[in-house]
């Protein structure tokens, strides 16, 4: 069996692209519960088929939408823990006040959580029980972030610590207590202490 062209696999990626755009314009104005997969290729411009063909079912657009929307979060986080080099506590500060400050200002954040509220929500999961997805792309994160620049620490301990801040992140994001620099300060303590 041979490979699809280059041109094909790129035209379906441009499709795959727009279809999740599509799906995360539709639940930031109406909710992911008034999302209808009908909706969602018509405002891709694309035929209800083929967001079938791509996506198989509304729970497969759900996946697409949840991780496209952590890959861009994790780029984030990334960049603020990489600007403070081998500082962990500074590094770790500025990770997680971006990570809570960027989902309360995440229009699809703000409508995952708010229609989770009320009632049964395909993407709330995400953030809570079926948050691997999360956990393992931001403690990936971490350990490439304490690889570079902590060598000194061995990968269990830094396995522990990134568990531990990302659950606890993840936990502050979907119940808040705090404001973001007061969770961040906190968070960074006890992130520090884990590496210890």
């Amino acid at each position: 069996m041979s490979a699809e062209p280059p041109s094909k696999t790129n035209s379906r990626a441009r499709v795959r692209e727009a279809l999740v755009s599509a799906a995360r314009e539709l639940t930031v104005k109406h909710g992911w519960e008034r999302v209808r997969m009908a909706d969602v290729a018509q405002t891709a411009g694309v035929s209800r088929q083929t967001l079938y063909n791509e996506f198989d079912s509304r729970t497969g657009l759900a996946e697409a939408l949840a991780v496209r929307e952590i890959q861009t979060f994790v780029s984030g986080v990334r960049l603020h823990l990489s600007a403070h080099g081998t500082d962990p506590r500074a590094a770790a500060y500025a990770a997680i006040r971006f990570a809570l400050e960027d989902a309360d200002r995440n229009p699809l954040v703000r409508a995952i959580l708010t229609s989770g509220r009320g009632g049964a929500d395909e993407l709330l999961p995400y953030l809570t029980t079926r948050s691997d997805i999360v956990l393992d792309a931001a403690g990936a994160v971490i350990r490439e972030w304490a690889a570079e620049h902590l060598p000194q620490v061995t990968p269990p301990v830094v396995d522990v610590a990134a568990d531990v801040v990302v659950r606890l992140t993840v936990s502050h994001i979907v119940l808040p207590r705090l404001p973001a620099a007061e969770t961040a300060d906190v968070l960074a303590d006890v992130f520090v202490r884990l590496l210890t």
